[in-house]
């Protein structure tokens, strides 16, 4: 089965049902595989979900909510933020309250472009999380700042096997599709520094190096109809992490 949850605001909500629509077209998705979660709260959400191969969702704050459902043990976060906000629960801030409540116990975020807060009154979790940016990124630290193993400085066999040396071999996979670069046009808000060619060169990475237990796709609006690069990134990926 491939789970589809529109929830959200509009332009997610009816991305998530193009999306279906798309994937059905394409012969990736049989019609009798489709399992629709709706619902206008994230507990009623997390109450209807049920363990699947994959999610595509609108929202990333979807995400928590699968979480609580499978309570994986370690998860790979592929996004242009780390969503490691710790103010509110919502989706730039989702992954924190995961791990603060357990619902995964470490993390790792790769290709990132936004990883500051927005304020110095806002919180960051940085507890059982690496972050692996898209650019080349400093951190402060005891010694003095220090480098973030980077996709620019490294290449993809490098970062992985040092996410592998983190998490171990059984992973979730989240993919937000806004870690591709803003020509796609998939999500609403900002976009990330990857090509389509990166991302895909990453995933299979992923899959020759963990065993990956289920995977979510999301951050897909109404704006993929008009993107035909929309439309190829999210069929190679979905196509990528499921064959």
């Amino acid at each position: 089965m491939v789970t589809f949850i529109p929830f959200g605001e509009r332009p997610n909500r009816e991305g998530v049902e193009y999306a279906a629509k798309l994937l059905i077209r394409e012969g990736l998705v049989e019609e009798s595989e489709v399992k629709t979660v709706e619902g206008n709260k994230l507990e009623t959400i997390a109450g209807k979900i049920n363990p699947d191969c994959c999610y595509i969702t609108g929202e990333h704050l979807v995400t928590y909510a699968i979480l609580e459902k499978l309570r994986p043990a370690s998860l790979i976060s592929l996004d242009a933020h780390t969503d490691l906000l710790h103010d509110y629960l919502d989706h730039g801030s989702w992954l924190a309250y995961a791990l603060e409540e357990r619902k995964v116990h470490r993390a790792a975020v790769t290709g990132p472009v936004l990883m500051i807060p927005t304020s110095k009154r806002t919180k960051l979790w940085t507890r059982r999380v690496r972050i692996y940016p898209a650019l080349p990124r400093t951190r402060r630290s005891n010694r003095g700042w220090k480098s973030y193993l980077n996709l620019t400085n490294h290449d993809v066999e490098e970062v992985l096997e040092d996410v592998k040396r983190y998490l171990g071999k059984e992973v979730y996979i989240t993919v937000d599709l806004d870690v591709l670069r803003p020509e796609y046009r998939i999500a609403r808000f900002q976009h990330g520094e990857l090509t389509l060619d990166q991302l895909l060169d990453i995933l299979e990475g992923i899959k020759e190096k963990f065993k990956v237990l289920s995977f979510d796709i999301t951050e897909i609006s109404d704006r993929i109809k008009r993107s035909r690069a929309g439309k190829k990134a999210l069929i190679e990926v979905f196509s990528a992490l499921r064959g």
